[in-house]
């Protein structure tokens, strides 16, 4: 029993090393039960949702197949929780628990774990980050609390979940970007490609404003970061010559004699007419009418 006791004070990579989804799913079958009691029914009413969970957004449609599936089966695998001061805590099964809550159920099979805080805070975040189906911005707020709450470095982290410190620099660089901006990565309207390419500009109001428009347009990804180059490197202008002042006298000049506009530009004079008659008046006058034979 010490030896429990004196695990539970280290971090998880103290007590599972480096795979916990392995460990979980064998507490979750029964085949370890040195940090857990056995599987008993609970009232899914005394549960609560853990705090530290990264997923804030669920399918509808997924939890609503789910519940469908629970109604008639029943929930095979059981979710792990803790004992809290009042109830329960869920460590890990936020789905099956919701979608048990939609399929009118009161109980819920469950194992309660023996975590202390930062345990079932790290299990909650190591656990979900590593699923495919958490979009990227769940991902990135579940690497900043990692970080803040456990002292993870970016390299320590990297290493614990499987992925390239690159990778973990990229999402948390997405907590930079304004909420609003946030949230259409969360209701997918953009991909994290998206919205990275907005990083490079320069205030959140023109994020924004990209951002819509990626929408509205439907824009790709390579279309954004397009945008977004432009926005930051406008063309610039080109150097207009200062006029030459020698050229006035010339164009009034030209002017008086021809009776209609005349306007004298660098290597360049234009003149103005009104019609074929005009026309042939300013020929004559410049002695360039064909004759006639």
């Amino acid at each position: 029993m010490a030896k429990k006791e004196n695990a539970l004070g280290k971090g998880l990579s103290a007590i599972f090393g480096e795979s916990i989804d392995d460990v979980l799913e064998d507490i979750q079958q029964g085949a370890a039960t040195e940090y857990s009691s056995q599987k008993s029914e609970i009232a899914v009413a005394e549960i609560k949702v853990n705090p530290y969970q990264p997923r804030k957004h669920f399918d509808d449609d997924k939890l609503q197949e789910l519940a469908d599936s629970i109604k008639l089966h029943g929930v095979f695998t059981p979710i792990l929780v803790k004992k809290a001061v009042q109830g329960y805590e869920l460590i890990t099964g936020e789905r099956r628990w919701r979608a048990t809550k939609l399929a009118g159920k009161t109980t819920i099979p469950a194992i309660v774990m023996d975590f202390n805080d930062q345990q079932m805070m790290e299990i909650a975040l190591l656990e979900n980050i590593q699923r495919e189906d958490l979009n990227a911005i769940e991902e990135a707020l579940g690497y900043e609390k990692l970080i803040k709450k456990i002292g993870y470095t970016q390299e320590e982290l990297a290493k614990r979940i499987g992925k390239s410190r690159e990778h973990v620099a990229n999402l948390l660089r997405l907590l930079k970007l304004p909420e609003s901006v946030q949230n259409y990565v969360v209701t997918k309207q953009l991909s994290m490609g998206h919205v990275r390419a907005l990083l490079g500009l320069k205030n959140e109001a023109l994020m924004e404003e990209v951002a819509q428009k990626a929408i509205q347009l439907h824009l790709s990804v390579r279309a954004v970061e397009t945008m977004v180059k432009n926005l930051n490197e406008p063309k610039e202008k080109a150097e207009t010559k200062p006029r030459d002042v020698h050229l006035d006298p010339i164009e009034h000049r030209l002017q008086a004699k021809l009776q209609t506009k005349v306007k004298v530009d660098d290597k360049r004079i234009s003149i103005a007419y009104n019609g074929t008659d005009d026309l042939n008046r300013i020929l004559e006058i410049l002695d360039c009418l064909e004759e006639e034979l």
